[in-house]
């Protein structure tokens, strides 16, 4: 009696396709971050004082800021959809952080700190109900919410200003502190993107955000709570946006109306040159921060070169479109390398 054949289990072939997957976005962080560090040598190369210990501290504090706004905006990015009042509810954070403490002296920097959030979180919810509800377009909404919440910052400030003598001595040193050289402010970014980073990774509701960007009616039938997440998607945003208007309040302490004004168009290049598709469905927070600290570093880089500032519009300009072409070029090397994979598996 012979035993019966059994066929072997079929090899899992569409590992590679993935793997693909992988390699294909990791390409976009490494290129990144090779331009990085060619400006900054090209640059250290003409002027060794750029890598002193001083302007490297000026460049991740200028960084920290627009790196915690474009998490935000990068986890909204993913779902395809975008947030242009980031900038405004950064304003308002950071003068209701100043007028906190001028009205409440003594008041602990934590709440303070948490304040600031919970007021970004409220911002975010009215932009993800009007969002998730209403199924308005999030460019619609977030174009109007810009002009209220600036305008309710106008008419908060009523042209005041608030000094750094209205605040406490401890708050301000959180903005200039630094623990081993790492100034405080750039810990807080680099805490808010692996935090960021590993809940995108790791966790389901994370990983919806991509299905949810890749294909909104697909994961809607698939069972994924489209509205909720994206309303979540939202409240994160306005929540870091809180954050860092605490934050810019403790590094700049003169606070006005104006604190913010514009900076919702920076952070879209930050996410956009970071790799993450303005279509939504790719990307990573670790990329967004990358393309923030590249953006900072063009900043400062272009006087130090005497470049005219000028131009540094234009080389983010150039960045945008190199990023977006890159990312196009990606799509479609992944729609074959996914398609060779099926096409085996028959």
């Amino acid at each position: 009696m012979t035993a019966p054949a059994t066929t072997p289990a079929p090899a899992p072939e569409r590992a590679a396709p993935a793997s693909a997957v992988h390699r294909l976005f990791v390409v976009r962080e490494l290129g990144i971050a090779l331009a990085l560090v060619l400006l900054v040598a090209v640059t250290f190369a003409v002027n060794t004082r750029f890598l002193s210990a001083q302007n490297i501290k000026d460049l991740l504090l200028g960084a920290t800021i627009l790196a915690i706004l474009a998490v935000g905006q990068a986890i909204v990015i993913i779902t395809r959809n975008v947030d242009l009042s980031v900038g405004s509810i950064l304003g308002l954070a950071a003068f209701a952080t100043g007028t906190l403490f001028v009205d409440n002296p003594g008041l602990p920097i934590p709440v303070a700190l948490l304040a600031g959030i919970a007021l970004g979180a409220v911002c975010g919810a009215i932009n993800g109900g009007l969002i998730a509800a209403a199924r308005v377009p999030a460019l619609v909404v977030t174009l109007g919410t810009l002009y209220v919440f600036r305008g309710l910052d106008y008419t908060w400030a009523t042209g005041q200003q608030i000094n750094a003598a209205d605040m406490p001595p401890g708050f301000l040193r959180l903005g200039t502190a630094s623990i081993l050289g790492v100034p405080v402010l750039a810990l807080f970014a680099v805490v808010v993107v692996v935090g960021a980073g590993l809940f995108l990774r790791s966790y389901r509701s994370g990983r919806e955000l991509y299905a949810i960007g890749s294909e909104p009616d697909a994961a809607r039938l698939y069972g994924i709570p489209v509205g909720r997440r994206v309303f979540w998607a939202f409240v994160t945003s306005g929540a870091l946006a809180g954050l860092a208007g605490v934050l810019h309040a403790a590094r700049f302490g003169t606070i006005d109306a104006n604190a913010g004004l514009g900076q919702e168009l920076n952070v879209v290049a930050a996410v956009v040159v970071g790799g993450v598709a303005i279509f939504g469905g790719s990307g990573s927070v670790y990329g967004a921060a990358l393309g923030a600290v590249l953006l900072t570093t063009i900043g400062s880089a272009l006087p130090v070169l005497g470049i005219n500032p000028f131009w540094q519009r234009a080389a983010v300009g150039v960045l945008i479109l190199a990023a977006i072409g890159l990312d196009r070029s990606l799509a479609v090397r992944l729609a074959r390398r996914l398609a060779g994979g099926t096409d085996r598996g028959r």
